[in-house]
Protein backbone atom coordinates (compact mmCIF):
# COMPACT_ATOMS: atom_id res chain seq x y z
CA UNK A 1 0.00 0.00 0.00
CA UNK A 2 1.42 3.20 -0.75
CA UNK A 3 0.89 4.74 2.88
CA UNK A 4 3.06 2.03 3.94
CA UNK A 5 6.02 3.79 2.26
CA UNK A 6 4.98 7.42 3.47
CA UNK A 7 4.48 6.77 7.16
CA UNK A 8 7.74 4.79 7.32
CA UNK A 9 9.99 7.58 5.52
CA UNK A 10 13.00 8.25 6.90
CA UNK A 11 12.38 11.62 6.80
CA UNK A 12 10.65 13.58 9.90
CA UNK A 13 9.09 15.49 7.95
CA UNK A 14 7.06 12.98 5.14
CA UNK A 15 4.46 12.69 8.43
CA UNK A 16 3.70 16.43 7.08
CA UNK A 17 1.63 15.78 3.88
CA UNK A 18 0.49 19.80 1.64
CA UNK A 19 -2.36 20.25 1.12
CA UNK A 20 -3.91 22.30 -1.95
CA UNK A 21 -7.20 23.79 -1.12
CA UNK A 22 -5.95 26.95 -0.33
CA UNK A 23 -4.26 27.51 -3.77
CA UNK A 24 -5.93 25.34 -6.11
CA UNK A 25 -8.70 28.55 -6.61
CA UNK A 26 -9.55 32.07 -5.52
CA UNK A 27 -11.83 31.52 -3.00
CA UNK A 28 -11.65 29.43 0.28
CA UNK A 29 -12.40 30.54 3.87
CA UNK A 30 -9.04 30.32 5.57
CA UNK A 31 -8.48 33.86 7.01
CA UNK A 32 -6.09 36.52 5.74
CA UNK A 33 -5.97 35.00 1.98
CA UNK A 34 -5.51 38.83 0.71
CA UNK A 35 -2.47 38.90 2.75
CA UNK A 36 -1.11 35.44 1.75
CA UNK A 37 -1.94 35.34 -1.71
CA UNK A 38 -0.88 37.67 -4.96
CA UNK A 39 -3.40 40.64 -5.51
CA UNK A 40 -4.10 39.04 -8.92
CA UNK A 41 -5.30 35.31 -8.47
CA UNK A 42 -5.28 34.58 -12.12
CA UNK A 43 -4.84 30.48 -12.83
CA UNK A 44 -1.56 30.98 -14.05
CA UNK A 45 -0.75 32.78 -10.75
CA UNK A 46 -1.97 30.32 -8.18
CA UNK A 47 -0.24 27.58 -10.62
CA UNK A 48 3.05 28.97 -10.05
CA UNK A 49 2.16 29.39 -6.47
CA UNK A 50 1.26 25.92 -5.91
CA UNK A 51 4.94 24.68 -8.23
CA UNK A 52 6.48 26.99 -5.47
CA UNK A 53 4.83 25.51 -2.90
CA UNK A 54 5.39 22.09 -3.87
CA UNK A 55 9.24 22.40 -4.71
CA UNK A 56 9.45 23.92 -1.40
CA UNK A 57 7.55 21.32 0.12
CA UNK A 58 9.94 18.35 -1.77
CA UNK A 59 12.84 19.88 -1.01
CA UNK A 60 12.23 19.75 2.68
CA UNK A 61 11.26 16.23 3.03
CA UNK A 62 7.44 16.67 2.20
CA UNK A 63 6.27 13.58 0.22
CA UNK A 64 2.38 13.25 0.53
CA UNK A 65 0.28 15.55 -1.73
CA UNK A 66 -3.19 16.33 -0.91
CA UNK A 67 -5.96 17.69 -3.54
CA UNK A 68 -9.44 17.35 -4.66
CA UNK A 69 -11.82 17.60 -7.99
CA UNK A 70 -13.59 20.68 -5.69
CA UNK A 71 -10.27 22.26 -5.38
CA UNK A 72 -10.38 24.35 -8.83
CA UNK A 73 -7.34 23.38 -10.91
CA UNK A 74 -5.47 21.85 -8.02
CA UNK A 75 -5.22 18.13 -9.14
CA UNK A 76 -4.33 20.16 -12.90
CA UNK A 77 -1.36 22.31 -10.92
CA UNK A 78 -0.24 18.93 -9.42
CA UNK A 79 0.07 16.85 -12.58
CA UNK A 80 1.57 19.82 -14.73
CA UNK A 81 4.63 19.67 -11.81
CA UNK A 82 5.00 16.10 -11.28
CA UNK A 83 4.84 16.09 -15.22
CA UNK A 84 8.08 18.11 -15.78
CA UNK A 85 9.84 15.66 -12.80
CA UNK A 86 8.81 11.99 -13.78
CA UNK A 87 12.03 11.07 -11.32
CA UNK A 88 10.32 12.35 -7.96
CA UNK A 89 8.89 8.53 -7.56
CA UNK A 90 8.61 8.68 -4.06
CA UNK A 91 5.60 11.52 -3.93
CA UNK A 92 2.23 9.66 -3.15
CA UNK A 93 -0.28 11.72 -4.52
CA UNK A 94 -4.21 12.04 -2.97
CA UNK A 95 -7.10 13.18 -4.27
CA UNK A 96 -10.98 13.34 -3.64
CA UNK A 97 -14.46 12.91 -5.13
CA UNK A 98 -17.58 13.58 -4.11
CA UNK A 99 -17.68 17.45 -4.50
CA UNK A 100 -17.70 19.69 -8.24
CA UNK A 101 -16.34 22.70 -7.77
CA UNK A 102 -19.12 25.17 -8.74
CA UNK A 103 -17.73 28.83 -8.55
CA UNK A 104 -16.28 29.23 -12.32
CA UNK A 105 -12.81 31.10 -10.65
CA UNK A 106 -14.71 33.40 -9.21
CA UNK A 107 -14.55 34.63 -5.28
CA UNK A 108 -17.81 36.14 -5.65
CA UNK A 109 -19.79 33.05 -6.56
CA UNK A 110 -22.89 31.76 -4.91
CA UNK A 111 -21.86 28.32 -4.26
CA UNK A 112 -18.39 27.26 -4.21
CA UNK A 113 -18.56 23.66 -4.59
CA UNK A 114 -21.99 21.30 -4.81
CA UNK A 115 -21.86 17.92 -2.88
CA UNK A 116 -23.13 14.41 -4.21
CA UNK A 117 -21.70 11.14 -3.59
CA UNK A 118 -23.62 9.03 -6.64
CA UNK A 119 -22.11 6.70 -8.22
CA UNK A 120 -22.78 8.89 -11.70
CA UNK A 121 -20.46 11.73 -10.19
CA UNK A 122 -18.10 9.20 -9.02
CA UNK A 123 -17.62 7.85 -12.71
CA UNK A 124 -17.45 11.07 -14.14
CA UNK A 125 -14.70 12.34 -11.27
CA UNK A 126 -13.10 9.47 -11.37
CA UNK A 127 -12.59 9.54 -14.94
CA UNK A 128 -11.69 13.55 -14.68
CA UNK A 129 -8.62 12.53 -12.37
CA UNK A 130 -7.40 9.78 -14.70
CA UNK A 131 -6.99 12.07 -17.09
CA UNK A 132 -5.09 14.45 -14.97
CA UNK A 133 -2.93 12.35 -12.62
CA UNK A 134 -3.50 9.21 -14.62
CA UNK A 135 -1.16 6.53 -12.85
CA UNK A 136 0.63 8.86 -10.34
CA UNK A 137 -3.10 9.13 -7.95
CA UNK A 138 -2.37 6.61 -5.30
CA UNK A 139 -5.06 7.20 -2.99
CA UNK A 140 -8.99 8.56 -3.71
CA UNK A 141 -11.38 9.68 -1.42
CA UNK A 142 -15.13 10.18 -0.97
CA UNK A 143 -14.95 13.72 -0.01
CA UNK A 144 -16.35 15.28 3.45
CA UNK A 145 -18.85 11.79 4.43
CA UNK A 146 -21.00 12.45 6.72
CA UNK A 147 -22.99 9.56 8.94
CA UNK A 148 -26.21 10.08 6.69
CA UNK A 149 -23.94 9.80 3.51
CA UNK A 150 -25.14 7.40 0.55
CA UNK A 151 -21.77 6.39 0.12
CA UNK A 152 -21.69 4.61 3.45
CA UNK A 153 -24.44 2.03 2.21
CA UNK A 154 -24.71 2.31 -1.45
CA UNK A 155 -22.98 -1.03 -2.48
CA UNK A 156 -23.01 -0.03 -6.22
CA UNK A 157 -20.97 2.21 -4.92
CA UNK A 158 -18.61 -0.24 -3.18
CA UNK A 159 -18.42 -2.36 -5.93
CA UNK A 160 -16.69 0.58 -7.56
CA UNK A 161 -14.37 1.33 -5.40
CA UNK A 162 -12.87 -1.80 -4.88
CA UNK A 163 -12.69 -2.63 -8.22
CA UNK A 164 -10.24 0.84 -8.32
CA UNK A 165 -8.92 -0.18 -5.14
CA UNK A 166 -7.98 -4.11 -7.67
CA UNK A 167 -6.39 -1.56 -9.95
CA UNK A 168 -4.08 -0.54 -7.12
CA UNK A 169 -5.42 2.53 -5.49
CA UNK A 170 -6.04 3.16 -2.13
CA UNK A 171 -9.55 3.54 -1.22
CA UNK A 172 -10.54 6.08 1.80
CA UNK A 173 -12.98 8.99 2.96
CA UNK A 174 -12.77 12.42 4.57
CA UNK A 175 -14.93 13.89 7.18
CA UNK A 176 -16.63 16.31 8.28
CA UNK A 177 -18.86 18.24 11.15
CA UNK A 178 -19.29 18.00 14.51
CA UNK A 179 -20.64 14.39 13.85
CA UNK A 180 -17.61 12.78 12.39
CA UNK A 181 -16.77 10.17 14.80
CA UNK A 182 -19.94 8.54 13.50
CA UNK A 183 -19.24 8.84 10.24
CA UNK A 184 -15.43 7.44 10.77
CA UNK A 185 -17.33 4.39 13.12
CA UNK A 186 -19.60 3.47 10.03
CA UNK A 187 -16.97 4.11 7.29
CA UNK A 188 -15.07 0.74 9.52
CA UNK A 189 -17.85 -1.45 9.04
CA UNK A 190 -18.08 -1.39 5.03
CA UNK A 191 -16.61 -4.30 3.60
CA UNK A 192 -16.92 -5.96 0.41
CA UNK A 193 -16.36 -9.34 -0.08
CA UNK A 194 -15.91 -9.80 3.50
CA UNK A 195 -12.75 -7.08 3.44
CA UNK A 196 -12.84 -4.01 4.80
CA UNK A 197 -13.23 -1.37 1.75
CA UNK A 198 -11.61 2.36 3.33
CA UNK A 199 -7.62 2.03 4.24
CA UNK A 200 -7.59 5.66 5.02
CA UNK A 201 -9.68 8.18 7.12
CA UNK A 202 -8.84 12.10 7.10
CA UNK A 203 -10.62 13.97 9.34
CA UNK A 204 -10.48 17.67 11.00
CA UNK A 205 -8.74 17.16 14.70
CA UNK A 206 -7.03 20.54 15.90
CA UNK A 207 -6.70 22.22 19.60
CA UNK A 208 -9.87 23.65 19.28
CA UNK A 209 -11.98 20.69 17.76
CA UNK A 210 -11.12 17.24 19.11
CA UNK A 211 -14.43 15.25 19.00
CA UNK A 212 -13.25 12.58 16.59
CA UNK A 213 -9.95 11.76 18.41
CA UNK A 214 -11.33 8.51 20.04
CA UNK A 215 -12.45 7.36 16.75
CA UNK A 216 -9.59 7.96 14.97
CA UNK A 217 -7.75 6.00 17.56
CA UNK A 218 -10.20 3.18 16.65
CA UNK A 219 -9.66 3.69 13.08
CA UNK A 220 -6.09 3.38 13.20
CA UNK A 221 -6.45 0.15 15.79
CA UNK A 222 -8.34 -1.15 13.14
CA UNK A 223 -5.06 -0.87 10.37
CA UNK A 224 -6.57 2.47 8.81
CA UNK A 225 -3.86 5.51 7.97
CA UNK A 226 -5.14 8.29 9.85
CA UNK A 227 -4.77 11.40 7.59
CA UNK A 228 -5.48 15.06 9.88
CA UNK A 229 -7.05 18.12 7.98
CA UNK A 230 -7.61 21.31 9.24
CA UNK A 231 -5.00 21.20 12.32
CA UNK A 232 -4.27 24.56 11.69
CA UNK A 233 -8.53 25.56 11.83
CA UNK A 234 -8.68 27.51 8.55
CA UNK A 235 -6.15 29.62 10.40
CA UNK A 236 -7.43 29.82 13.84
CA UNK A 237 -4.48 28.58 15.48
CA UNK A 238 -1.91 30.60 13.54
CA UNK A 239 0.01 33.72 14.39
CA UNK A 240 -1.66 36.71 16.41
CA UNK A 241 -5.05 34.73 15.79
CA UNK A 242 -4.17 31.89 18.33
CA UNK A 243 -5.34 31.51 21.45
CA UNK A 244 -3.12 32.94 24.16
CA UNK A 245 -2.01 29.54 25.35
CA UNK A 246 -0.51 28.54 22.14
CA UNK A 247 1.13 32.36 21.58
CA UNK A 248 2.57 31.40 25.12
CA UNK A 249 4.01 28.29 24.36
CA UNK A 250 5.23 29.42 20.92
CA UNK A 251 7.19 32.80 22.51
CA UNK A 252 8.65 30.48 24.96
CA UNK A 253 9.93 27.57 22.14
CA UNK A 254 11.16 30.94 19.69
CA UNK A 255 8.56 28.99 17.57
CA UNK A 256 5.57 30.10 15.37
CA UNK A 257 2.22 29.64 16.83
CA UNK A 258 1.13 27.22 13.72
CA UNK A 259 4.39 25.23 14.72
CA UNK A 260 2.84 24.74 18.12
CA UNK A 261 -0.24 23.89 16.91
CA UNK A 262 0.51 21.06 14.31
CA UNK A 263 3.16 19.92 16.76
CA UNK A 264 0.12 19.09 19.34
CA UNK A 265 -1.44 17.08 16.54
CA UNK A 266 1.78 15.22 15.47
CA UNK A 267 1.83 14.08 18.81
CA UNK A 268 -1.23 11.89 18.21
CA UNK A 269 -0.07 7.98 18.64
CA UNK A 270 -2.70 7.54 15.46
CA UNK A 271 -1.72 10.41 13.55
CA UNK A 272 -0.34 8.95 10.52
CA UNK A 273 -0.08 12.27 8.05
CA UNK A 274 -0.81 16.14 9.49
CA UNK A 275 -1.93 18.31 6.64
CA UNK A 276 -0.06 21.75 6.06
CA UNK A 277 -2.86 24.25 4.39
CA UNK A 278 0.28 26.77 3.85
CA UNK A 279 -0.82 29.07 1.16
CA UNK A 280 2.96 30.91 1.24
CA UNK A 281 6.83 29.14 1.55
CA UNK A 282 7.05 30.70 4.83
CA UNK A 283 3.82 29.72 6.41
CA UNK A 284 4.77 25.93 5.05
CA UNK A 285 8.73 26.64 6.49
CA UNK A 286 6.85 27.61 9.50
CA UNK A 287 4.80 24.49 10.14
CA UNK A 288 7.76 22.21 9.15
CA UNK A 289 8.91 23.38 12.33
CA UNK A 290 6.49 21.03 14.37
CA UNK A 291 9.45 18.38 14.07
CA UNK A 292 11.14 19.44 16.36
CA UNK A 293 9.25 20.07 19.20
CA UNK A 294 8.19 18.28 21.75
CA UNK A 295 5.81 19.39 24.30
CA UNK A 296 6.03 18.61 27.47
CA UNK A 297 3.29 16.42 30.05
CA UNK A 298 1.99 20.04 31.16
CA UNK A 299 1.59 21.72 28.14
CA UNK A 300 -0.36 18.58 26.67
CA UNK A 301 -2.30 19.03 29.45
CA UNK A 302 -3.12 22.56 28.91
CA UNK A 303 -4.47 22.50 25.26
CA UNK A 304 -7.36 21.02 26.90
CA UNK A 305 -8.63 24.28 27.86
CA UNK A 306 -9.04 25.30 24.38
CA UNK A 307 -11.38 22.39 22.76
CA UNK A 308 -14.47 24.18 21.75
CA UNK A 309 -18.00 22.32 21.58
CA UNK A 310 -18.21 20.17 18.42
CA UNK A 311 -21.77 22.14 17.31
CA UNK A 312 -20.41 25.66 18.40
CA UNK A 313 -16.71 24.84 16.68
CA UNK A 314 -18.48 24.18 12.97
CA UNK A 315 -21.07 26.80 13.26
CA UNK A 316 -18.28 29.44 13.28
CA UNK A 317 -16.45 27.33 10.08
CA UNK A 318 -19.96 27.78 8.10
CA UNK A 319 -20.14 31.71 9.35
CA UNK A 320 -16.10 31.51 7.63
CA UNK A 321 -16.25 34.50 4.04
CA UNK A 322 -15.06 32.67 0.91
CA UNK A 323 -12.34 34.96 0.36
Amino acid sequence: MPFDRLTGATASTAHIGLGLAAVGRPGYINLHRARDLPEDRTPDALRDRTHELLDAAYAQGVRYFDVARSYGRSEAFLAEWLLARPALADVVVGSKWGYTYTADWSVEAEAHEVKDHGTATFDRQRAETRALLGDRLDLYQIHSVTADSPALTDKELHARLADLAAEGVTIGLTTSGPGQKDAILAALAVTVAGEPLFRTVQATYNALETSAGPALAEAHGAGLTVIVKEAMANGRLAGTEAPALIREIARDRELGSDAVALAHVLRRPWAGVVLSGAATVGQLSGNLHAVTLDLDEEERARFGTLVEDPEAYWRYRASLPWS
